[in-house]
């Protein structure tokens, strides 16, 4: 029982090709909602139901194109390229973009019309609709046999790691993503920060202390009871709400409230790694996520971030120094990474360089130093640029002590931590352009340990400088092109035309 059919239709503007897709995927998820409501209301079909995603395509026939300074939004060669599509509400600027793009570049019509790719019916739901709570066993059995579930074959990351190899004869990929992956995240990230997808923006800090969230929000919330000055602008001038777990939303004041705020509602408990965004009508904002301690978190949320198409991300947090010459409370701007984080081994493998990128590390440099007002050889005397080390052996100092010494001194690392080349490998992996600018709370190998007392003090001292740096770090990058930030160092050999 399938959905309404439709021909697929070439265009050759962005905004018509948007509109169809939108056309098409309203479509399906009404069709397949409506279904779903009968279901649960006990009605049982005779035929399987099914939706479909819709795809765009584009045909090119030659390798040239126009000159492009972009480092996407063009397609490697002459051939058939594809990608299924989902969610146009959410990503109407991002996909209206990338169209542009591709006829521009390359003066052929888009085609667009629906794939073969079915929607599971889980990713039909709507904001707050929770489907297994509402259905007895028997009709959740019953489920997979009336309508399509997730399928796991359809949404790993082989595009994304490069292992990903067309059918015979078959499209190549158009974007780093299935539509199933982009949906399957988005409601991964609910799960996981108790926020919406739609809140998120375009650019991302996090960190693994909690005292960084606490300031975030306190600066969130004295921004939003203050009106801009038109006398006296500020970069913040265009922030219009701060939103916390739960969707708990608070407009700026003089800004009208809108339709969904008032479904938000402060959690019994925060999620596992909650999410506050600082938003920009544009989505230029910031969101700020406490991924906690360890490689495994920091994987998890930067695997289903990434679907956003971040403009960058950036993580703030403390860090174990490694030499001798470093004092508590310095900086480390990472330029290179040791991996021992063990969690994209299988991903991105370990001889795969993680470069530093010059945008971002100037951006950060430049915040520092706008921040503490130091220059030149005296932000020497608080920051260093080092190679970072990222272990998932929480307890290392208990090792061997010869061991890691060993390896840390061979690598040249001067801090090491639990997630910042996690974070980085991920960005590599996913074309998010990333950075690390950490903060020196202990030194291990020199007897300086992280007690209880000192370190709350120490947090206090030091977090919110650490904090603003990064704000101002952002404040530096919002002002470039989003051309300049997306570096053609995170491209492969026949990159995906999508951003």
């Amino acid at each position: 029982m399938d959905a309404p059919k439709f021909q697929t239709q070439s265009y050759d503007n962005a905004p018509a090709a948007l509109a169809r897709i939108n056309e098409l995927y309203d479509s399906q998820i009404n069709y397949l909602r409506n279904a779903l409501q009968r279901f649960v209301g006990g009605e049982t079909f005779k035929e399987h139901v099914r939706a479909k995603y819709p795809f765009v395509r584009i045909q090119t026939d030659t390798v040239a194109r126009a000159d492009s300074r972009l480092s996407y939004g063009f397609v490697a060669g002459p051939g058939i390229y594809e990608t299924t599509l989902t969610r146009p509400d959410l990503y109407a600027d991002y996909y209206r973009e990338q169209l542009e793009l591709l006829l521009t570049n390359h003066g052929v019509s888009l085609e667009v019309g629906l794939s073969n790719e079915p929607i599971p019916v889980h990713f039909s739901l709507a904001e707050n609709e929770h489907l297994e709570g509402s259905l007895p066993a028997d009709r959740r059995l019953l489920l997979r046999d009336q309508f399509d579930l997730p399928d796991l074959a359809s949404m790993d990351d082989g595009i994304a790691n490069g292992t990903y190899e067309t059918s015979h004869g078959g499209p190549r990929a158009l974007a780093l993503f299935t539509a199933p992956r982009v949906d399957y995240s988005l409601h991964r990230l609910r799960h996981y920060t108790g926020t919406s997808p739609e809140h998120f923006q375009n650019f991302v800090l996090f960190t693994n202390y909690q005292f960084y969230i606490d300031e975030f929000v306190r600066m969130g919330h004295e921004l939003m009871q203050r009106a801009p000055d038109p006398a006296n602008p500020r970069d913040d001038d265009d922030c219009i709400a701060f939103v916390e777990p739960g969707n708990v939303v608070t407009r700026r004041v003089g800004v009208p409230a809108e339709a969904g705020d008032l479904k938000g509602a402060v959690p019994p408990r925060l999620p596992q790694m909650p999410a506050y965004h600082l938003m920009r009508a544009d989505r230029s904002g910031i969101t700020m996520v406490n991924i906690g301690v360890g490689p495994a978190n920091a994987k998890t949320i930067t695997d289903h971030i990434a679907v956003l198409r971040p403009h960058a991300w950036i993580m703030l947090g403390h860090c174990a120094g490694l030499r001798n010459s470093q004092q508590l409370g310095d900086y480390v701007l990472a330029h290179g990474y040791v991996r021992e984080d063990h969690v994209l081994d299988e991903d991105l493998p370990l001889w795969v360089p993680i470069p530093p990128l010059a945008e971002i590390q100037l951006a950060l440099e430049g915040a520092v130093a706008d921040v503490t007002q130091l220059n030149g050889y005296e932000l020497k005397r608080i920051m260093r640029t080092g190679t970072v080390a990222s272990t998932d052996n929480r307890n290392w100092e208990l090792l061997p002590h010869r061991g890691p010494e060993r390896r840390f001194s061979q690598s040249r690392a001067v801090a090491l931590d639990m997630e910042s080349a996690t974070i980085a490998a991920n960005g590599f992996r996913f074309r998010v352009p990333y950075g690390t600018l950490l903060c020196v709370s202990d030194k291990p190998l020199h007897g300086e340990l992280k007690l209880p007392g000192m370190a709350n003090q120490f947090y206090r001292e030091r977090v919110d400088q650490h904090l603003r740096i990064g704000l101002r770090a952002i404040e530096r990058l919002r002002g470039n092109r989003a051309g300049q930030l997306h570096s053609r160092k995170l491209r492969s050999f026949a990159e995906v035309a999508f951003q």
